[in-house]
């Protein structure tokens, strides 16, 4: 269950527009969100209404217009590009549509990697990269590279690359996006027993079942916040790509 003391992440008045010329958008107008340690939260909206923009954004894989975004009590978007990466690092993992993985690393390599670019021993790495393949259902798998796996085998490793650090927080943007739907619910079922360990999980998806199966549910549109509570009392979540 998440936490009732401070949130993990709190957001406010969060902006973010994308200028090509003399041409601007307005991704994220004012987002005020806050997420609790532990919490599960999915988001859903119509396609290019700034779902992965508020990922990128909260996450600070994008840099904000205006606003702030304190993770642990520091703004992440007044740190530096440097220390905004090692934080990143240190503190959240990823999980993304593609996969990510790089073609010419085993499985077990692009599991340690984090591992090793935050100076961790590379025996080290490859021992929780084992047990972290192994937690992921892949033991025996890790020698294979991205292109010996099948989709759900990729998926798991991206996965793995992202709880080997231990992260406080997870974003995962469309994770079953590019999966058929008996894989989708097998990588849906390891990712809910990774937020049973505890973890912050924040899910985009365009799947309504995924979309009911957080404890909350947030709706973005035009690049505002319209719902942001319990699944089970939303009206307008029925939006598709």
């Amino acid at each position: 269950m998440p936490s009732t003391d401070a949130p993990i992440l709190s957001a406010r008045g969060v902006r973010k527009v994308y200028r090509t010329g003399a041409v601007e958008v307005e991704a994220l107008r004012g987002i005020d969100l806050d997420l609790g340690e532990g919490e599960m939260v999915t988001v859903m909206g119509p396609s290019g209404n700034g779902k992965t923009t508020l990922l990128n954004c909260l996450s600070g894989l994008d840099e904000i217009d205006a606003g702030s975004v304190v993770i642990d009590g520091e703004d992440i978007a007044a740190m530096s590009d440097a220390r905004r990466t090692d934080h990143r690092a240190a503190r959240m993992g990823f999980i993304f549509q593609s996969f990510n993985l790089i073609g010419v690393l085993s499985a077990a390599e692009n599991v340690e990697l984090p591992l090793l670019l935050a100076g961790a021993r590379p025996k080290e790495a490859r021992g929780r990269a084992h047990e972290m393949l192994t937690r992921v259902g892949l033991d025996g798998r890790d020698r294979h590279r991205p292109a010996e796996l099948s989709g759900g085998e990729q998926q798991r490793v991206a996965i793995a690359r992202a709880l080997v650090s231990e992260p406080a927080i997870i974003w995962a943007d469309e994770p079953t996006g590019n999966l058929d739907s008996t894989t989708a619910t097998a990588v849906l079922d390891l990712l809910l027993e990774v937020h049973s360990a505890g973890q912050t999980l924040v899910i985009i998806t365009h799947d309504a079942d995924i979309g009911a199966s957080g404890e909350r549910l947030i709706e973005v549109r035009n690049g505002q916040l319209v719902y942001d509570g319990s699944p089970d009392h939303a009206h307008a979540v029925h939006s598709r790509d």
